[in-house]
């Protein structure tokens, strides 16, 4: 006799986040249309009828995984942004290395490399990753860089292209990694190349 409880035996509250979990990983690992949902629940130790209780569709699953891939980093970048009372300056850098060491984990850039190989088949894909990840993070650097030119610290311009400079070269980074790989000699270290980027976008923004 063991008392092992089965997976499925564990508090109701946890099933969704376990769940998600499990899809990010076949998400990555099948991509969007090689993921069926059977294998998810399989990864996540429920039965199949346990995850529609949660997740009607594979786009609702993915809506829900592409929340939890990136939520705790955002959602601590946004409270950082929010409390903070030097210059952008100060916080461009800080929020370019935390998004380094966040891309570091490897199945945020891999699910970026599936949204844009897939994304023609499935619109949906792209339209959930733009509201759930991309709009957040625009949003944020463009209230941010309207806010610093407020205070005179940015020079004029559209804050949303400026809020594009600013974020763009971290993405082109990512992508370089998962399409031509790390062992290519012009793959960025992505720690180095915020640091990098930072200095080089401040220079051409900061109104001094």
């Amino acid at each position: 006799m063991t008392d092992a409880k089965p997976r499925w035996n564990r508090r109701k509250e946890a099933r969704p986040a376990e769940i998600v979990d499990a899809a990010i990983d076949v998400f990555v690992e099948n991509g969007f249309a090689g993921t069926k949902l059977t294998e998810v629940a399989q990864r996540a130790g429920v039965a199949k009828g346990t995850l529609y209780l949660y997740f009607e569709t594979k786009e609702d699953l993915f809506r829900a995984a592409a929340r939890q891939a990136l939520a705790t980093n955002l959602d601590a970048i946004e409270k950082v942004a929010a409390g903070f009372d030097g210059t952008i300056t100060d916080l461009v850098p800080m929020l370019l290395k935390r998004a380094a060491g966040r891309m570091g984990d490897s199945r945020i850039p891999a699910i970026v490399r599936m949204v844009l190989a897939e994304s023609r088949a499935f619109p949906d894909l792209a339209r959930i990753w733009h509201d759930e990840v991309v709009a957040r993070v625009l949003t944020l650097l463009t209230r941010l860089v309207a806010e610093a030119q407020a205070r005179g610290e940015v020079r004029p311009g559209d804050p949303k292209l400026l809020a594009l400079s600013i974020a763009g070269p971290m993405l082109v980074g990512v992508l370089f990694h998962e399409v031509f790989g790390a062992e290519s000699p012009f793959a960025p270290d992505l720690d180095a190349l915020a640091t990098h980027h930072s200095e080089a976008v401040l220079q051409g923004i900061v109104d001094r």
